[in-house]
């Protein structure tokens, strides 16, 4: 009787249980053969994808290619050509070096790949399907590598099923894209989905690339960081104070040309900007790190995005440095743009043009210093101008006071009582506090206003987003938002992930009020806005809306309404420095006690605070 119960899996099953690890979703195969193509030498790449991906990943390359020998190896378990023995681990210049990653796609997908190398007559097509091999053959094809990865997870219904829908695995799709293309600038990348164009640039310099990502307008908004020590070398830019976000920021750390997540290093950064930017604001960040290969370990994550450094703590120092130079420096002299038209308007020089020249009466006897009614007959026509005010020449009484003791400054007598107050409210308080009996309005834009337990102080900015908020929330339940259509349409253009974010959302957007259409390439008109917003704050809500919400809540429309609600509020909420009258003040205080939560934010923040009688007596002993 055999008792033994241990056993080797075989390889379609091991390579299944790495798939789980390595493969998470389509965006993971696109990062895997993407770094293949850039190791072997590709200078052009193309992903096509169908389906967010579902349906098909190409790949194509003009990379060295393989040969008929080493397509076949490349599928097998641990088969590498980027190291030989454990210590090429700490000089690794590669993004892959494991062996895992086309078997565990074969694991979990249909494959068909066609190679040649530079200098053969003839490539090699291979196909493989859930690890089987199925067939090679010889096949015409252009030096490099075309390699689809087709029906992903189609054998594995409960991976596929969770897959999430279309525009959330696209949404991921395009940020690892990101990633991939700011690591490798010397690289012309091409995204197409659905036969659309998505992305495509050529290669360029590191802030070329954030440009041609996130827009020409990401350039005005970050400074250069640079500086080289014995232990790193860092590089890339940080995002001004004032353009710091809520969402939608941008965060990137590269070590060696290899995108990573470091906790501590996103800290030291934040920690530059603690007394810059708002408590629930982020900067953005593109950062490089050079370091020598043995003092790192990339081998410590399954998908390569966690690195452990040798001197990370004296790193982190070094980065804090770098990024507190910068900001020191744009924070005293400010951003230039030179793309700004800010030039006055200077007009050209004309030699032919009449310039009127000083006459004869230039050398007069005017003197600044005579009474002005005898310098009248006296005065060149170049001082003519309107009559003016004739000025105080009685001397003794302009000086009077100057002469004075100074121990009399105290000797009038000063008005007590009712009549001191009164003096100093007529003379301190603003023409609109002074007509309004049950509330006025503080410098900085706070509400203050009697209580029954105290003084109530309201900030007219919160206030009024809750107000706005409530309403906007009541409008999505009941249906679509009431639009109004622009004469003129505005047009705006989007970076390309947020474009395609919109292109899949634009149904639920139109539900709250907005009509979007396509004018080009990432561009878009607006055709009608919500009736409550202008459309200067339409515009800013819609900027908003596809900041702040996620791509998947925007295609769901019940988890749509709150936070485009809040977004909308937001845009449409009067400032803190609005003056309001005192029937103003009256409206936003009683319509804040109409809402169901008057004392926060639909966000959390606070909206009022109360002064007890308790307290103030506390203040004045």
């Amino acid at each position: 009787m055999n008792n033994d119960l241990i056993r080797l899996l075989p390889d379609s099953v091991a390579n299944q249980i790495a798939a789980g690890e390595v493969i998470q979703r389509p965006s993971s195969v696109i990062k895997e053969l993407v770094e293949n193509a850039v190791d072997a030498g590709a200078t052009a790449i193309t992903i096509n994808i169908k389906d967010a991906g579902r349906t098909l990943i190409q790949v194509v390359d003009n990379g060295c290619g393989m040969s008929p020998t080493d397509a076949r190896m490349a599928f097998e378990r641990h088969a590498t050509s980027k190291i030989s023995k454990a210590d090429d681990l700490y000089r690794l210049h590669t993004m892959g070096f494991r062996g895992e990653a086309l078997p565990s796609i074969a694991a979990v997908a249909q494959i068909d790949m066609r190679t040649m190398r530079e200098g053969d007559t003839v490539g090699t097509r291979l196909l493989i399907s859930e690890s089987k091999f199925e067939g090679q053959e010889p096949v015409s094809c252009v030096p490099g590598t075309n390699l689809s990865v087709k029906n992903i997870f189609f054998h594995q219904p409960a991976r596929r099923k969770f897959l999430k829908k279309d525009s959330v695995e696209l949404g991921h799709i395009l940020r690892e894209f990101e990633r991939l293309a700011l690591v490798n600038t010397d690289v012309d990348f091409t995204l197409i989905h659905n036969d659309v164009t998505l992305h495509q640039f050529m290669r360029g310099s590191f802030k070329q690339r954030i440009g041609a990502l996130f827009g020409k307008n990401i350039e005005s908004q970050i400074a250069g960081i640079s500086t080289e020590t014995s232990i790193v070398k860092l590089s890339g830019f940080v995002g001004m104070p004032r353009f710091a976000k809520k969402r939608g920021y941008n965060q990137f750390f590269f070590v060696n040309g290899r995108n990573m997540r470091h906790p501590l290093f996103h800290r030291a950064v934040i920690q530059c900007y603690e007394q810059l930017v708002q408590p629930d604001s982020q900067p953005s960040y593109f950062i490089n790190f050079e370091v020598e290969p043995s003092t790192i370990d990339v081998n410590i994550h399954p998908q390569k995005h966690e690195i452990k450094f040798e001197h990370e703590q004296a790193i982190s120092q070094i980065l804090v440095a770098a990024i507190r130079e910068t900001l020191g420096k744009t924070q005293a002299a400010g951003a230039l743009d030179f793309e700004a038209d800010v030039a006055p308007d200077i007009p050209l020089f004309n030699p032919e043009a009449d310039m009127p020249v000083p006459g004869d009466d230039a050398e007069s006897d005017f003197n600044p210093f005579r009474a002005s009614s005898d310098n009248e007959m006296h005065a060149p026509a170049a001082y003519a101008r309107a009559p003016k005010a004739a000025p105080v020449r009685d001397w003794d009484a302009l000086y009077a006071n100057f002469s004075r003791e100074r121990s009399g400054a105290f000797e009038e007598p000063l008005p007590s009582g009712d009549e001191a107050a009164d003096a100093l409210f007529v003379a301190d308080t603003p023409p609109a506090q002074q007509t309004a009996a049950a509330c006025f309005q503080l410098q900085g834009g706070y509400i203050v206003s009697p209580s029954h337990s105290g003084i109530m102080v309201v900030s007219q900015h919160r206030a009024h987003v809750r107000i706005m908020y409530d309403r906007y929330m009541a409008q999505l339940a009941d249906g679509p938002v009431p639009s109004q259509q622009l004469i003129f349409s505005e047009n705006f253009e989007l970076a390309p992930s947020v474009s395609a974010i919109l292109e899949s959302a634009s149904a639920t957007i139109a539900s709250a009020g907005f009509s979007v259409s396509r004018a080009g390439d990432n561009k878009w008109s607006l055709d009608s806005v919500p009736a409550s917003l202008s459309s200067g704050k339409a515009m800013e809500a819609l900027y908003a809306i596809l900041e702040d919400v996620e791509a998947d809540v925007l295609v769901d429309a019940s988890a749509f309404r709150s936070p485009v609600a809040l977004a909308m509020a937001r845009s449409a909420a009067i400032s803190a420095s609005h003056v309001l009258t005192p029937a103003e003040m009256e409206s936003i205080i009683a319509d804040l006690f109409r809402c169901a939560e008057p004392s926060f934010t639909p966000d959390g923040l606070a909206i009022m605070t109360v002064i007890s009688h308790d307290d103030l007596a506390a203040r004045m002993q």
